[in-house]
């Protein structure tokens, strides 16, 4: 009896002990937790870009709280992340007009439009990027004070984009009614 009590404190102490673990998505290791404008965001869920079989980027969302619908995201307070690291070699013209194409399939024309300069100007900033080599880290962030900042590595590209519908925006193309893959929109909202 005391060696079963034993035992189970000694794994209740190393469950406390250990830190929580973090996702591993086709290699690519995603942290539980990190850090935004002095804001802890937590690792909402992660998951893999895939187009005909192939893979081409492992993705995480971090959020100041979990949250399970697109909605709830889009209205969650505070900065927000998306982490991306490609997983094949893409240039950053193939990059760009996939993302203005998400963007597009899920606004309606009168939406877009209303988005159109700020797309423009986000989409300029990716294609000076040239090309992003398999294992690019690309961040899109929420930065309530400035707007959405694009970081290549650790260098943003760009200025800051301002309106939080932009960010919004950005989102849809993962968490819309038409994701660029549905499996991928799952696992970020927790339910993959």
């Amino acid at each position: 009896m005391h060696r079963s009590l034993r035992h189970a404190l000694l794994a209740a102490t190393l469950a406390v002990a250990l830190p929580a673990i973090a996702a591993e998505v086709a290699g690519v290791h995603l942290d539980d937790k990190t850090s935004l404008s002095g804001n802890e965001l937590v690792l909402n869920g992660s998951g893999l870009r895939t187009r005909f079989m192939l893979k081409v980027y492992a993705m995480g969302l971090y959020l100041p709280r979990r949250a399970d619908t697109p909605d709830t995201i889009a209205t969650l307070a505070g900065p927000k992340r998306i982490q991306i690291v490609t997983l094949r070699d893409l240039t950053a013209e193939q990059f760009a007009d996939a993302l203005v194409e998400g963007l597009k399939k899920n606004h309606s024309e009168a939406e877009f439009a209303k988005l159109q300069a700020r797309s423009d100007e986000f989409r300029n900033a990716l294609l000076a990027i040239k090309a992003a080599p398999a294992g690019t880290q690309i961040r899109l962030e929420w930065l309530p004070a400035s707007g959405t900042r694009l970081s290549v590595g650790n260098d943003a590209r760009g200025k800051d984009i301002p309106g939080e519908d932009f960010y919004r925006a950005l989102l849809r193309i993962w968490l819309g009614d038409k994701p660029v893959d549905a499996d991928l929109k799952n696992a970020l909202l927790g339910k993959g």
